[in-house]
């Protein structure tokens, strides 16, 4: 494990996939000014990193993160302290979707308000049984309005609302129906279900995933005959590379490609 004299900590699972972990177990993983600010460095470090392909997202102690630390906000009392605290957790979570590297979410415990946020700005999320989601801001008078720009991308309209103006947690089964995470499991199986689809993505060409990751979420905001434009000329981008061309091959051959990642 890798400590960055913070509570960011980077542990090297394989070769090909590492996990960021949040640990201030006394905040529950609060989101305060340093940890967003060493979790952005976290995944910008990890982003270079050639030989990494997939990321895990995960909380220690307790549950995966309960948001930004109130104590700190309160303290805050500017508005242009306010403006930066919600701009660096906005940066995080653009460097989640538009980083290279796949970022799975693991979670267990509590994700509520920007933790939230952080599970579904994740390319996909797993958490345990009893894993409770929400954007509870509405409770302490304070709108979750950066969490749902991440959630309601996730989530259709109505239970997003429900979510947002009720402020009441969700529960994991509910949160895998609205699309909110891909699954969940017995806390025994998690780590073994989570690292069993990370190698699955990790065998992939780390080129092709990055153009893959890329391509989809651009497309998501674009009208549909400017996505179909735009992907048209991802996929020719993608079919010019070696590792399509090997891949093709291998299919045709009966043998497991072998990735340049070129």
């Amino acid at each position: 494990m890798i400590n960055m004299k913070s509570n960011i900590k980077i542990k090297k699972i394989t070769n090909e996939i590492a996990s960021i972990i949040i640990d201030e177990q006394k905040t529950y993983n609060s989101l305060s000014f340093k940890n967003l600010t060493d979790l952005l460095k976290a995944f910008k470090k990890l982003d270079t990193d050639k030989q990494l392909k997939v990321l895990i997202l995960e909380g220690a102690g307790k549950g995966f993160s309960a948001g930004h630390n109130l104590k700190e906000v309160r303290e805050l009392k500017k508005r242009d302290k306010y403006q930066k605290l919600f701009n660096l957790c906005s940066k995080v979570m653009l460097q989640i979707v538009e980083g290279r590297k796949p970022v799975i979410a693991k979670v267990h415990g509590a994700a509520f308000a920007a933790g939230c946020q952080l599970v579904a700005s994740c390319d996909l999320a797993y958490s345990t049984n009893d894993a409770l989601f929400a954007t509870p801001g509405v409770n302490i008078g304070l709108f979750c309005s950066t969490p749902m720009v991440a959630v309601s991308r996730k989530v259709n309209r109505k239970p997003m609302m429900k979510m947002l103006l009720t402020g009441e947690p969700i529960k994991a089964n509910y949160a895998k129906e609205i699309g909110l995470i891909n699954d969940f499991y017995p806390k025994s199986k998690l780590d073994r279900e989570v690292l069993k689809v990370a190698k699955t993505i990790a065998s992939k060409s780390n080129l092709t995933i990055k153009i893959g990751k890329q391509a989809f979420y651009k497309q998501l905001e674009m009208p549909l005959k400017k996505a179909y434009a735009y992907t048209s000329k991802m996929m020719t981008v993608n079919m010019m590379a070696m590792d399509a061309k090997e891949g093709i091959s291998a299919f045709l051959e009966k043998r497991k490609p072998k990735w340049k990642n070129k």
